[in-house]
């Protein structure tokens, strides 16, 4: 069966292959350039064909670096609180050691 593809559903999804664009019978002569089959056109059709395929790579891309962005933040600020805690311990165990210290110098 030999039927020829729509907009939805072209025959092929490379842009060389597909037909060129004909211009419709009911625009008026002269609103439109009449080559359809330029190279320059092909080319920024398959260029911009291109680039909409990337684009969801890319957002992708941009997702994933904010997440891992805000998840080195997290980390960061973990880090940073379990040290806060460790010294807030530290000074603790230095003040229990210099009373202990001057409890057995005063005996």
């Amino acid at each position: 069966m030999n039927t020829a593809g729509t907009i939805d559903r072209p025959l092929t999804y490379d842009p060389q292959k597909q037909a060129p664009m004909k211009p419709s019978t009911h625009d008026i002569a002269g609103t439109a350039p009449e080559d359809f089959t330029t190279t320059g056109a092909k080319d920024s059709r398959q260029n911009r064909t291109r680039e909409m395929q990337l684009i969801p790579e890319a957002l992708a891309r941009a997702h994933m670096r904010d997440r891992l962005h805000e998840a080195e933040r997290e980390r960061r600020a973990l880090r940073l609180a379990t040290a806060r805690r460790m010294q807030r311990r530290a000074e603790r165990a230095s003040l229990r050691a210099r009373r202990a210290l001057a409890m057995a110098v005063m005996q």
